[in-house]
C-alpha cells in the first residue's frame, strides 16, 4: 500500500495517535459496517447495543491515554480530524447520563461506559500489541456483529483480516502493487529510493511530490501540504502561550511558556549562550507535546507521542536557518514523509510494538532528513542524516509514567529535535558516503523491537514508569 504524506501526517487530537486516534477511528469504522458495510451474523436482529474490549497496551495504558473516551466518541460518530472539543464533551456527558449512543444513520444503541468498555489485562491479541474488539448485539442480546481492530501506530487502523493479508503479501507484493498503481517512483527501501534518484536526477522530495501527484492534483496537493505545516506552526504557537497543570493526575506543569519567555528576554539583552539554540529546539518540541498531553489539536509526525520533533525542527529551519523558503518548508515535509513511510513499511512507528525508538527515533530520522533536504543536501546526504538520527535512538524504550504521554515523552521530543539537527549537520558536512545504510538501521530497529521486553513497550510496567518518586 502506498503511504501518502497525508497518511504519515494526520491532523488529529491528543494524547496518543495509537491509543486515542486509532481507537476512535476503529469505532467509527465499526459504525460504517453496522450501517450496511458488511453482513451481520446469521439470524441476528437489528443492532440495539454495542460494547468494546481493549487488549494489550490499549488495556494497560488506556486510562492514561483516554482510550475509553476515544472509543465512546467514535461510537458517537466523531473522528479525530474534525473533532470539535466542545461538542465532544457534550456528547460524553449525555452518554454518561443516558447510557445510549446515537450515531447518525443507526438506531439508538445501548451503551454503559462503565460496563461496556472492558480493559482486558490478559495476554495481548495475536496480531499486534494494540488490539480492541468491538461488538454489537440485537435487542435479545444475540451477537449482531463483531470485529477485531489493531491500532498499529500513527493513527493507522487495520482489521485482523487486513493485518493478516498484509503480512502474507510481503514486500515484493507491495512493491509490485505500487508499480501497478502507476506511481512513478515506487521505492520500498532506501536503496531503491537512492537508485531511482540517481536514475531520474530528481531529489527525494521531488520523487515524493511526483508520487503524491499521482493521487492528488498539484493545485490541491501543495495547499494541503501547506496546511499541515500551518497546523504544526499553530500548535507550537498555542503551546508556548499556555501554562498551568496538565491533566491526568501527575500534576506535571507546562514549562514551554516560561522557558520561551526566558529565551525571549535573553535574546533582547544579547546575553544568550551559544548552546541556547538547543533550548529553542527543546521549547518548540515541548510546546507541541504539552498541547498533545492536554488533548489538543496536533499532527501525527509520525505519531502523537513524537509529534513535537518535526514541528520543532521545521520552526528552527524557518526562523533560524539562512536561506529558508516556503518551498523549502514543503520539501522538508515531503522528504520527511518519504523516510517515515520507509520506516513504517519496513519496521514500525508504534511504541507498543518496538518502543520509543519507533516513535521519537523515527521522528528524529524524518526531521533530520527533512532539514537536510531543505538545506540543499543531496539524496545521499539526506539518507545519511536519517540513518544517523535513527541509529542513535536504537533501543529506546517506551515507558510512560501512569500511561500518560507526559513523563518522559515531553522532554524526549526536545532531545529528539536536537539530535535531528545534529544528524542533518553531520550529514551535510560529509559527501553522503557512510558505513551503515539506512535500510540496515531500520532493520536493526525492527529486530531490537522484537527482542525488547513488553515491559518497555508502552505498558507502563517497566523503566521510568515503575521508578517514580514516592509521594
Amino acid at each position: 500500500m502506498f503511504l501518502s504524506v497525508f497518511d504519515i501526517f494526520k491532523i488529529g487530537v491528543g494524547p496518543s495517535s495509537s491509543h486515542t486516534m486509532g481507537p476512535m477511528t476503529a469505532a467509527a469504522r465499526f459504525l460504517d459496517d453496522l450501517r450496511g458495510g458488511r453482513e451481520p451474523e446469521p439470524g441476528a436482529g437489528e443492532p440495539a447495543a454495542v460494547a468494546c474490549s481493549l487488549h494489550g497496551s490499549l488495556a494497560f495504558t488506556g486510562k492514561g491515554h483516554a482510550t475509553d473516551r476515544a472509543v465512546i466518541l467514535g461510537l458517537c460518530g466523531f473522528v479525530p480530524a474534525t473533532l470539535d472539543p466542545d461538542a465532544a464533551e457534550a456528547a460524553l456527558a449525555k452518554v454518561a447520563t443516558d447510557g445510549i449512543v446515537r450515531p447518525e444513520g443507526l438506531p439508538p444503541l445501548r451503551f454503559d461506559p462503565d460496563k461496556d468498555v472492558v480493559f482486558d489485562y490478559g495476554p495481548a491479541l495475536p496480531g499486534h500489541a494494540n488490539g480492541l474488539v468491538l461488538r454489537a448485539f440485537d435487542a435479545a442480546g444475540h451477537l449482531h456483529m463483531e470485529e477485531t481492530y489493531y491500532s498499529v501506530g500513527g493513527g493507522f487502523v487495520m482489521t485482523a483480516r487486513e493485518l493478516e493479508a498484509q503480512a502474507q503479501g510481503g514486500a515484493d507484493a507491495l512493491h509490485a502493487a505500487k508499480a501497478a498503481e502507476g506511481f512513478p517512483y515506487p521505492f520500498g527501501s532506501a536503496a531503491e529510493m537512492l537508485e531511482m534518484g540517481r536514475a531520474s536526477g530528481k531529489s527525494i522530495a521531488e520523487m515524493k511530490w511526483a508520487n503524491e501527484a499521482r493521487l492528488t492534483p498539484m493545485a490541491e496537493l501543495k495547499p494541503r501540504v501547506a496546511a499541515i505545516a500551518s497546523t504544526m506552526r499553530d500548535c507550537v504557537t498555542r503551546g508556548i502561550a499556555q501554562d498551568g497543570i496538565l491533566p491526568g493526575g501527575l500534576s506535571v506543569k507546562r514549562r514551554a511558556k516560561a522557558i520561551h519567555d526566558q529565551l525571549q528576554a535573553e535574546a533582547g539583552r544579547n546575553i544568550a549562550q551559544p548552546h541556547t539554540v538547543n533550548d529553542w529546539l527543546s521549547v518548540y518540541a515541548m510546546a507541541v507535546n504539552e498541547e498533545n498531553a492536554a488533548g489538543g489539536k496536533v499532527v501525527t509526525a509520525p505519531t502523537n507521542g513524537a509529534a513535537g520533533v518535526i514541528p520543532s525542527v521545521l520552526r528552527y529551519y524557518e526562523t533560524q536557518c539562512i536561506g529558508a523558503t516556503e518551498q523549502g518548508a514543503l520539501d522538508f515535509l515531503m522528504a520527511a514523509a518519504a523516510i517515515g513511510g520507509l520506516i513504517k513499511h519496513n519496521a514500525s512507528i508504534s511504541g507498543a510494538e518496538v518502543g520509543c525508538q519507533g516513535e521519537v527515533g523515527s521522528a528524529a530520522a524524518m526531521a533530520a532528513a527533512g532539514l537536510c533536504a531543505a538545506l540543499g543536501g543531496t539524496n545521499e546526504q539526506v539518507e545519511n542524516a536519517a540513518e544517523i538520527a535513527l541509529e542513535h535512538h536504537l533501543g529506546m524504550t517506551c515507558d510512560p509514567v501512569a500511561g500518560l504521554v507526559q513523563v518522559p515523552c515531553i522532554e524526549r521530543n526536545g532531545l529528539g529535535a536536537i539530535k535531528a539537527v545534529s544528524a542533518a549537520s553531520l550529514a551535510l558536512r560529509g559527501d553522503g558516503t557512510h558505513f551503515m545504510p539506512l535500510d540496515n538501521c531500520i532493520e536493526a530497529m525492527r529486530q531490537t523491537g522484537i527482542d525488547m521486553s513488553t515491559k518497555y513497550k508502552e505498558t507502563s510496567q517497566g523503566g521510568l514508569a515503575v521508578n517514580i518518586p514516592e509521594c
